[in-house]
């Protein structure tokens, strides 16, 4: 057995030179049980996750829940402590700054919540939602500010005369439009969007996703859209990085990845996604994987995926699976994947 290889974190694949965001090695471990001389173990929520976003580009975020999406969100703007890696945003490496430096880095990268009603103080008005930003960071005067919220407002496609309404009042798509308008108010490169339309009707959902769209196009927006239903992804995204178990599986443009999925696990998902068509949804084969999903608490050894995978069972589990942790290596033109028998 070879146990020092089956902890190996995935190689990054190689920024280009116009990234906005270089996420390397990136590992949020949570420590459990324990005494007061130290913890038991830890939760591996992220275990060496490294991508690369282009400026002007989304990048998907994909996976089941509890895969570590929203964990990696977060510690991307560094409201997680990071355990280590490198966050690499704007040619800063956030790891590295004070917490007064990534106050002032954070007006540059901001967030869109799943729960737009969670997200939002029920206390305040849409006028105080959208305007605290602005005041927190001394953008203008109150005439100013008050100018810039009627201008969001408009961005997003809301009346002037929601400013003095409170969020209970609105419907999901209307309170998920105030935070995205509230998201905007710094005038950010980077959104992280963590399921912006999950908790949305599907009518609704493509209006969200549709201004997302709009938005990115007039504002020269960059977007990591974090998501675990491949349909919406494939609608916003450029590229799609798919994760598992707190590690990234697969990295590719759209088109590769949902034509010619390399890695077992893309290919499980892919299948689950149906199809308007009932002849060709009747005809197609399922993929079920089997098994329960392993804890973050104890992963697999080597392939963290290899004891639900079909390929490698159909393979009788071959050691290789079983010890060493697959990188996250080449294998076509911009096509990466994680798997000892990627494509096979």
């Amino acid at each position: 057995m070879i146990d020092t290889v089956q902890s190996a974190s995935p190689a990054p694949p190689p920024a280009p030179t116009d990234a906005l965001l270089d996420v390397r090695d990136l590992k949020v471990h949570f420590p459990v049980g324990g005494n007061i001389f130290g913890a038991r173990g830890a939760i591996k929520a992220v275990d060496g996750v490294s991508f690369f976003i282009k400026k002007g580009e989304t990048l998907g975020l994909v996976g089941e829940s509890g895969c570590g999406k929203s964990t990696t969100g977060r510690a991307i703007l560094q409201l997680i402590p990071p355990t280590s890696g490198q966050v690499i945003f704007q040619g800063q490496d956030l790891t590295k700054l004070s917490a007064g430096a990534i106050r002032r880095k954070r007006a540059d990268m901001q967030m869109v919540f799943q729960d737009p009603f969670g997200s939002l103080d029920p206390r305040y008005t849409v006028e105080q939602v959208i305007s605290e930003p602005l005041i927190n960071y001394k953008r203008g005067n109150r005439k100013e500010i008050r100018a810039r919220v009627l201008e969001l407002l408009d961005l997003v496609g809301l009346k002037s005369n929601f400013l003095n309404r409170f969020p209970h009042e609105f419907s999901g798509g209307q309170r998920q439009r105030i935070g995205i308008a509230r998201s905007l108010a710094l005038n950010p490169s980077l959104v992280i969007a963590d399921e912006p339309v999950s908790a949305l009707d599907v009518s609704v959902q493509a209006q969200v996703l549709n201004l997302l769209e709009d938005l990115q196009d007039r504002l020269g927006l960059t977007y990591l859209f974090i998501a675990h239903n491949l349909s919406v992804v494939r609608h916003i995204s450029d590229r799609v990085a798919v994760m598992y178990l707190g590690r990234i599986v697969e990295v590719a443009d759209n088109k590769a990845l949902y034509t010619m999925p390399l890695h077992p696990y893309t290919e499980a998902l892919l299948s689950a996604i149906p199809i308007p068509d009932p002849v060709a949804e009747e005809k197609r084969q399922r993929i079920v994987l089997t098994g329960d999903i392993p804890s973050p608490a104890n992963p697999p050894s080597g392939c963290h995926f290899h004891p639900r995978c079909p390929r490698a069972q159909k393979l009788g589990n071959p050691e290789i699976c079983r010890t060493v942790s697959p990188p996250l290596e080449l294998k076509t033109a911009g096509h990466y994947a994680a798997c000892h028998f990627a494509g096979q």
